[in-house]
């Protein structure tokens, strides 16, 4: 317990056993947006878990020790997000614009109790019809084992000389048991030790198709956009003592609360790490001069321009024409941006007296705003974010201010994060043959076949034990899946938005009204405090025109 009391400080919150303890249920105010719901569904998925490097190269299967014990996409998703995202002793996570994390997290949670509790019957068979005829499942095991090493893990066929081998094997199997020279009852149980282990794979395959037709139902439902949400009840506690209940749902506060966190990390020509490349960049710089001879500038901070900036740029949703503009107000955050490097492989989490639940407090982020503008430290940037196109366009503008000796910079940068890679939106097909009509050959019979056949039957039936009792065993001898660094669900699998033409539009037009709506609110600030705004005004005006005829660019790769 001592783990989940360090959780609880760290994360900020104090969980309690109420009587009123609700199941967890991810839907509205979660975040489910279309981009959300088919990052959720890879984790009801099947087919070949190395297809996960398709959206992202970077992510990796290790190869199993013993290929029968081999998971498949779903198996292997279910299980990286778990261990990623819900350890104690996890990496920091990188924040999800567009979707929310617990979306993904909690189907797969889901799925993974509808084949714990498929698991659970498999691993029933394998004790009646495993341990009670185990040489008659070990002959099996090994049969299909050779098999699937002849022909991989793929549907591949084992070829017609492996086929005849592992036929001959078969009836040599079967002859040495009839011909063993054992009376009475034990002749009847040698007789019975072949036959039991197919009776147990019969009863096994029906649980299997059952699981894996719920498993994809789920999967369809998600992958067009919709789905109900995943009820978790194992985050509820049982019972004050209920310790597993207790870690998850600090886990899942955990996650929330890195959601929230106003940190984030930019790595070189990467962009910001969530938030995407930098694809524009406008600056205005000139002198401080007092508007009138004689008398100084009125003192005043950047704080002081910055939240101008803020209290103008929350009308942009107002326009004096009715003609639409936008449809829901964009978010406006004060950011804290650190550098990390390209290629970094981890970010670390804000620590200190300042920090609370992985944020830093405003006090501190207003004076990071006012003295960190030069050398080393993080810095200040005011945020303007769009969510678009369900979840798969989110635009970031930064805009930050900054005074070296006279010289007042504004600067505002253009950030976007493309579209989930369509990848994530393939929908289940079902498996079928075909074949030509013998009565009328000129037509053709399409037949519908089980989704789970003899092999896969055999695979769950032999991994179901070892995911039941011991889950890291499994992963050692099976294989793994590793997810993309530094990790978050949204921006690793993210593509360019430039492919999309009304997207790449979008991401131009906004440039224009945030970059006014700031000049115009650093301007007057400036007038007010005795400040000659000419040349602020003149400057303004160029960049004005400037932003008309804006075109994406990698703004972060100077070419040098």
């Amino acid at each position: 317990m001592a783990g989940l009391e360090e959780l609880k400080r760290s994360v900020g919150v104090d969980f309690d056993f109420s009587p009123g303890a609700q199941v967890p249920l991810s839907g509205a105010g979660h975040g489910q947006t279309a981009a959300g719901s088919a990052l959720a569904a890879t984790a009801y998925r099947d087919g070949e878990a190395k297809s996960i490097k398709d959206p992202n190269g970077k992510a990796a299967v290790s190869d199993p020790k013993i290929s029968l014990l081999e998971p498949n996409l779903g198996e292997a998703f279910t299980r990286a997000v778990e261990t990623r995202m819900l350890a104690s002793d996890r990496k920091p996570l990188i924040q999800s614009f567009g979707v929310e994390p617990h979306t993904v997290v909690e189907h797969a949670i889901a799925a993974k109790r509808i084949r714990t509790q498929r698991d659970n019957r498999l691993t029933l068979i394998m004790l009646v019809c495993g341990v009670l005829f185990l040489p008659g499942v070990l002959v099996w095991l090994g049969l299909f084992q050779a098999r699937r090493t002849l022909a991989g893990s793929k549907d591949k066929r084992a070829g017609a000389i492996g086929t005849a081998a592992l036929i001959a094997l078969a009836v040599l199997a079967v002859l040495l048991v009839v011909t063993l020279p054992v009376n009475g009852l034990l002749q009847l149980y040698v007789w019975l030790v072949l036959p039991a282990p197919i009776i147990g794979w019969l009863w096994a395959k029906r649980i299997s198709e059952q699981a894996a037709q719920n498993l994809r139902a789920h999967w369809a439902n998600l992958a067009g956009g919709g789905g109900a949400g995943a009820k978790i009840p194992e985050a509820v506690p049982q019972n004050p003592n209920d310790a597993e209940a207790e870690r998850l749902r600090l886990g899942l506060a955990k996650i929330a609360a890195e959601q929230e966190s106003n940190v984030a990390y930019y790595a070189g020509p990467e962009g910001i790490l969530g938030m995407g490349v930098r694809w524009g960049s406008w600056q205005l710089a000139e002198d401080l001069v007092p508007a009138e001879a004689g008398k100084d500038i009125d003192p005043f901070r950047s704080w002081d321009v910055v939240r101008a900036m803020q209290d103008q740029l929350r009308m942009l949703e107002r326009t004096p024409v009715h003609t639409g503009g936008f449809k829901s107000p964009p978010e406006i955050k004060h950011w804290v941006v650190r550098h990390v490097g390209e290629g970094a492989g981890a970010v670390s989490r804000p620590d200190g007296p300042n920090v609370e639940a992985y944020s830093i407090n405003a006090i501190e982020v207003q004076r990071i705003c006012n003295e960190q503008q030069f050398d080393s430290n993080d810095r200040h940037y005011l945020g303007v974010q769009f969510v678009l196109w369900d979840g798969g366009l989110v635009i970031t503008m930064l805009i930050s201010v900054t005074v070296l000796h006279r010289t007042l910079r504004i600067e505002v940068n253009g950030h976007a994060l493309g579209p989930t890679h369509p990848w994530f939106y393939g929908k289940p097909a079902g498996k079928s043959r075909s074949y030509r009509n013998p009565v009328k050959p000129w037509t053709k019979i399409s037949q519908s076949l089980p989704l789970v056949d003899a092999k896969e039957t055999v695979r769950l039936a032999a991994r179901a034990p070892l995911a039941r009792f011991n889950p890291k065993k499994l992963d050692e001898l099976g294989g793994k899946m590793s997810l993309p660094e530094p990790f978050g669900v949204r921006h690793v699998w993210a593509t360019k938005p430039w492919r999309h033409r009304f997207m790449a539009d979008d991401a131009l037009r906004v440039a224009t009204p945030v970059l006014r709506v700031a000049h115009q609110a650093a301007i007057k600030v400036l007038a007010e405090n005795n400040v000659d705004v000419s040349q602020f005004k003149a400057r303004a005006s160029g960049l004005s025109g400037a932003v008309q005829a804006v075109e994406p660019r990698k703004a972060d790769e100077y070419g040098m």
